[in-house]
């Protein structure tokens, strides 16, 4: 009877931690603090591990090869007696390509309006009801907006639901004082992001997502040719966006992620008009003209 108890007990346990969402590594980097004792960074990037990785986000079921990899890497410029943080959170997400052993880039951000307050060994949870932390509302935000992001890169607007979401943790945090959820805070916000991510402006944005990822990445294995004249018209998607958005927050994101893979895709394998297709990104995304530059077949 023991044994079988111990069984079932693993069994949940195993299908507990098949259920998270995600497989995020958390780092926290002190380096530029001049503090000699660091068990408090240690401590705040273990719970914070366990938070994201522990706590289940979605009423979906995701198993263990299906978690989304990501990673945050919160970088702590300034600490006082008080436990008051300073600095900068950069996000990074991805997802796996069809038939392939490749994983492809589809989110990258630094954030840097990140300030917030820590005790040691304060536990970590989230009020949906009231905004009661700065750090678990920043890591909340953005575990939904890479549930959204991912979810988009499947199925057409499939993350609205996680943007929802977001938006919901902006507005709890609008009257908290911190930098970065109001619109007045700059034009790189997390209100600017979520409000683009939800605006029918910027709805090219989240078309490419998916047909760049399950028209383009997805059949490039099987059919090359196909995979890369879907990837190429996506750029000619964005041309639309530019002309009444140029220079928009959501462009830089998705360049901020894909300049380089844009640049792998297009240097081999089957021929498309790159004339074409370097047109298309000198217009949308000028500010990787470099990058664009070494584009030659």
């Amino acid at each position: 009877m023991l044994k079988k108890i111990l069984f079932l007990f693993a069994l949940s346990f195993t299908m507990l931690l098949q259920s998270q969402e995600l497989n995020c590594t958390i780092i926290v980097n002190s380096d530029q603090v001049n503090q000699t004792n660091q068990q408090i960074f240690k401590t705040l990037e273990r719970s914070l591990n366990d938070y994201v990785n522990k706590t289940k986000w979605t009423n979906k079921r995701y198993g263990q090869q299906e978690r989304i990899n990501c990673n945050m890497l919160i970088t702590i410029t300034s600490f006082d007696s008080n436990s008051e943080f300073s600095g900068t959170i950069q996000v990074q997400s991805s997802r796996p390509v069809f038939n392939a052993s490749y994983e492809t880039p589809v989110f990258n951000h630094n954030d840097r309006q990140f300030n917030f307050n820590y005790l040691e060994f304060e536990p970590l949870f989230y009020n949906p009801n009231s905004y009661e932390s700065n750090l678990v509302g920043v890591i909340t935000y953005y575990v939904y907006v890479i549930l959204g992001i991912d979810a988009d890169t499947f199925s057409k607007n499939a993350g609205t639901e996680y943007f929802e979401k977001a938006r919901e943790v902006v507005n709890l945090a609008q009257g908290a004082g911190y930098l970065g959820w109001q619109q007045a805070d700059g034009n790189r916000t997390r209100w600017e992001l979520i409000d683009n991510m939800l605006s029918n402006t910027f709805r090219e944005y989240r078309t490419v997502m998916y047909n760049y990822h399950r028209l383009g990445l997805d059949v490039m294995v099987d059919n090359g040719s196909l995979g890369k004249q879907s990837v190429a018209s996506c750029m000619k998607i964005f041309e639309n966006l530019v002309k009444r958005r140029p220079n928009s927050f959501l462009l830089q994101t998705f360049f901020d992620a894909k300049s380089e893979e844009i640049l792998n895709v297009f240097s081999d394998g089957p021929k498309v008009d790159i004339v074409s297709l370097k047109n298309s990104l000198n217009k949308i995304a000028p500010f990787y003209a470099n990058t664009w530059e070494k584009i030659k077949y």
